[in-house]
């Protein structure tokens, strides 16, 4: 049976005269995209020239919406309800939906960003939220990305949502299977080697080695790679170049 998995980034992310990433570059290499809505990023002028070369690339479109903190680009826990999660979600994902649906698209799928989505791995208050908002705005028919064996996954499918497990080429893992914190020095894998070598066990063999060495297992249906990064087009170029060489189709 032949495996498929999703490789998507998280682009959409310049606003005003501030530009981040390499989006145009990035695009041809990946199945799926995650765009910023305006509130940690984007802007939209961005919102609209994403959209628009997503569709040209045939790529599949996601909404992205995080905490309305540009300065701390949307990786910052903010104290909030989970009525408050509900309407920022509906606000940001309903504002890329006008775009995506004014171009001839529609939303594939929606992924929180940041603080929002580390959150909602472990909050199920927060991801019940999430995932309700999800569903109403999008009549069920998005798919909900959330981190592998996360809370947010377990919301979505509680409530008939269509979900897909993410797994993070450019993160190290901890023992519990979330990510380690950006405040520790081992969080991000720097090295396109390593990323790949990752990324190929954790498709191929569904697991993950974490950094205390221990092998834990994860489901692995789509793959991020931060398109903030540095070293993000290289990433993604040798993730799937490495992907197709072992037969693994790369597909939304």
């Amino acid at each position: 049976m032949e495996k498929i998995v999703d490789l998507n980034c998280d682009l959409g992310e310049s606003f005003g005269i501030w530009k981040m990433g390499n989006d145009e570059a990035i695009l041809p290499f990946v199945s799926s995209i995650n765009i910023a809505c305006g509130f940690h990023a984007g802007d939209p002028d961005v919102m609209h020239k994403t959209v628009q070369l997503a569709l040209d690339h045939d790529v599949a479109i996601g909404a992205h919406p995080g905490f309305a903190d540009l300065q701390g680009f949307g990786r910052r826990n903010i104290a909030i309800t989970a009525e408050e999660v509900y309407n920022l979600v509906i606000y940001q994902v309903g504002a890329l939906q006008g775009f995506t649906h004014a171009l001839g698209g529609s939303i594939h799928h929606v992924k929180p960003h940041g603080a929002l989505y580390n959150m909602a791995a472990v909050n199920r208050t927060i991801a019940s939220a999430i995932a309700q908002a999800v569903a109403d705005i999008s009549k069920g028919h998005a798919i909900l990305y959330g981190l592998s064996g996360s809370a947010l996954i377990e919301a979505g499918e509680s409530i008939g949502l269509k979900t897909k497990s993410e797994v993070f080429a450019d993160r190290s893992y901890q023992s519990d299977g979330t990510l380690t914190s950006r405040s520790e020095p081992n969080a991000l894998i720097t090295d396109p080697v390593i990323a790949t070598e990752q990324v190929l066990q954790m498709v191929r063999e569904q697991s993950v080695i974490t950094v205390t060495g221990s092998t834990i297992p994860l489901k692995a249906e789509t793959i991020c790679v931060h398109g903030d990064g540095i070293a993000a087009l290289k990433f993604v170029k040798q993730i799937r170049q490495s992907l197709t060489a072992h037969g693994i189709k790369i597909k939304a």
